[in-house]
């Protein structure tokens, strides 16, 4: 298979699969999502994904009607469909199917949505850009929850601007990315936003702050603005099919690229972390 899609137990070619209109998903995002790369049919941080998963859809009172090993195969005889073994792997879960209404159906059993494509692993030499814009998300970011449309206006007029990413803000209180985490270096340290409800607890975001341990890197998780991140020694965007990039220029103006030696650190054991997690001899 080049590309797979999946429906409550049924595989086929991702393009021919269908869901149902009265999926929940479809008219209210109503569910909860993950995706993460694999690599050598070995997929990235799988527990680490499903747990948080399973912790987003107890924030939306979602009950899941299988636990996490059985998700974990259902994942893994995904990956083994395909033809190769490097793709970024997509699932989510919705409340369930019924005919639209606002409160929770009374007898709707969740729906499990898979998706599996090709990826080519990005290269983490190549610096990047981005613009800051006012975060108009609602107040439960901490849940990776289905509705994006305010992530998604925010990332296409980064690309509209050329740039790769977002950095969202609150009256100039820095959060994360239209779709990534985004911590800052400043005076050897590491500053990152913390796990409140306003960014999403990122499983890269949790290997970078593994990876300052590493390197005796000093770790803050405090609120920072957008003075601090304007004047920060590096500008660091995580993500986990992105894994770490390095952020250069920040609304059209020269930024961070000062910390070549804490950079290039974390860069390294981020990308190295991920080669040994997806080793074949693991799979």
């Amino acid at each position: 298979m080049q590309a797979l899609g999946y429906y409550n137990g049924s595989f086929g070619e991702l393009d021919e699969m269908t869901v149902p209109m009265t999926d929940r998903a479809v008219y209210y995002g109503d569910g909860v999502y993950e995706a993460t790369p694999t690599r050598n049919f070995v997929i990235y941080a799988i527990d680490q994904h499903v747990e948080r998963m399973f912790s987003s859809a107890s924030m939306l009172r979602i009950a899941p009607p299988f636990d996490r090993e059985w998700l974990k195969g259902e994942l893994n005889r995904m990956v083994k469909q395909m033809d190769t073994g490097d793709n970024v792997l997509y699932w989510q879960l919705s409340r369930g199917t019924a005919r639209r209404a606002h409160p929770f159906p009374a007898d709707a059993k969740p729906n499990l949505m898979m998706m599996i494509t090709p990826y080519k692993f990005p290269d983490l030499t190549e610096y990047v850009s981005a613009i800051t814009e006012e975060d108009t998300r609602f107040l439960h970011c901490n849940i990776k929850t289905l509705n994006l449309i305010p992530s998604i206006m925010a990332m296409q007029k980064a690309r509209e601007q050329g740039c790769y990413e977002a950095v969202l803000h609150r009256s100039g209180r820095v959060t994360e990315c239209s779709k990534s985490n985004v911590s800052i270096l400043k005076d050897g340290k590491l500053i990152t936003a913390p796990l409140d409800n306003l960014i999403l607890p990122g499983i890269a975001r949790s290997h970078l702050i593994e990876g300052c341990g590493k390197n005796g890197i000093p770790v803050e998780e405090r609120p920072y603005d957008l003075n601090e991140l304007r004047s920060a020694d590096e500008i660091l965007i995580t993500s986990s099919t992105s894994f770490l990039r390095r952020c250069v220029k920040l609304d059209g103006v020269s930024a961070g690229g000062r910390d070549e030696a804490r950079f290039q650190a974390l860069k390294n054991y981020v990308w190295e972390r991920f080669v040994r997690a997806t080793e074949k001899a693991n799979g």
